[in-house]
């Protein structure tokens, strides 16, 4: 655990990775979805609590429902991507506390707590989402992670109980390299960090 990753690896995380908003007609298929969730869920949350939820829209019927509640800019892109996930969070998750955190009362600190469940549901499923796309190019894949939706249209047409929320979509596949634009910059280290 303690030995670096080869340079390769990082360059495939990290250096050479982007955003993408062009795709191969290429598959993605359950087995893939299914090895990427293996990894991603294995990222750290707050009291082991894993609150997101993944919805892999991959139909005509699903990407069809999906299409009329994404910004004007988003749509295109999203209906080439051979999937785009929903990165929802279970606003009840903290019942599967038991289950998950079990060496202590933790479902006790959630309920009736209605802005620490809202706050721990939306910081930890940010933070899984990000790991599902660490984990999907680490396999590989290409990502395009997006906010211009309609959260409302989605979460009654996705989600009509109220239980799960969305958070952010990721359009997953295999992108077109040609049809990048150059990296935008980046912030340098002296900009943002302090060593305190």
């Amino acid at each position: 655990m303690s030995t670096p990753l080869a340079q390769t690896a990082l360059d495939q995380l990290f250096n050479h990775a982007r955003t993408h908003s062009h795709w191969q007609e290429r598959d993605v298929s359950d087995a893939l979805l299914q090895q990427l969730y293996a990894l991603a869920r294995l990222g750290p949350t707050s009291a082991n609590a894993c609150p997101a939820r993944f919805v892999f829209i991959r139909t005509p019927d699903a990407k069809a429902k999906l299409s009329p509640l994404l910004s004007p800019g988003n749509q295109s892109k999203t209906m080439q991507a051979p999937v785009t996930v929903i990165v929802a969070y279970d606003s009840r998750f903290y019942e599967l506390l038991p289950q998950l955190y079990p060496h202590a009362d933790a479902q006790s600190w959630f309920i009736g707590n209605e802005a620490l469940i809202a706050e721990t549901a939306m910081r930890n499923s940010s933070l899984q989402g990000a790991y599902l796309m660490m984990a999907a190019r680490s396999l590989g894949l290409d990502c395009g992670p997006m906010s211009g939706f309609d959260q409302a249209g989605v979460n009654s047409t996705f989600f009509p109980d109220g239980r799960w929320r969305a958070n952010f979509l990721i359009n997953l596949g295999y992108g077109i390299e040609a049809q990048l634009h150059p990296r935008s910059p980046r912030l340098d280290f002296d900009e943002v960090c302090r060593i305190l």
